[in-house]
Parts: structure tokens; C-alpha cells; sequence
């Protein structure tokens, strides 16, 4: 018998986000190190500039139309009573 306390086990939900390939890597990282986020941020921003030098405009406009569902589901989370 151990005595050190089991640690309680993730849902299935968890387990299977945390099994994606790269985002699981890096929810992990930023479940042990809340730091990691700012990283996170400034990949995003590096591949959305690199994006944007290779193919103009278009890149900026497909990722702001792929945004708009998710900022509409943020805005309906926040108004809600």
C-alpha cells in the first residue's frame, strides 16, 4: 500500500482532448505552466504574419470569417443572465 493520494482520474472528455495531437501537447503545457499561453499567442501571431507575407489578404480574410463563429458564440455566452 502507498502513501501518497491517488490522484483523481480525467473524464473520457479530458482524456480524448488531451490525446489530439498537437492541441492536447499543448493544453498539457498549459495546465502545468500557465506562462506556456504567451507562447502560444506568439506562434499564432508568427504563422498568421507568415501566412499573411505568402498569401496576402485572402489568409486574413478566411481566418477572420473563420472567427466569426466563435465570436458570436462568446457573445451570446456573455449575455447570458
Amino acid at each position: 500500500m502507498s502513501l501518497a493520494a491517488q490522484a483523481p482520474r480525467p473524464s473520457l472528455a479530458a482524456r480524448i482532448f488531451y490525446a489530439l495531437p498537437i492541441i492536447g501537447f499543448v493544453a498539457r503545457d498549459i495546465g502545468r505552466d500557465i506562462n506556456m499561453v504567451f507562447y502560444v499567442l506568439l506562434i499564432l501571431t508568427t504563422i498568421m504574419v507568415l501566412a499573411i507575407k505568402v498569401w496576402g489578404i485572402a489568409a486574413l480574410v478566411l481566418t477572420y470569417l473563420a472567427l466569426v463563429p466563435i465570436i458570436f458564440a462568446l457573445l451570446i455566452w456573455i449575455t447570458i443572465p
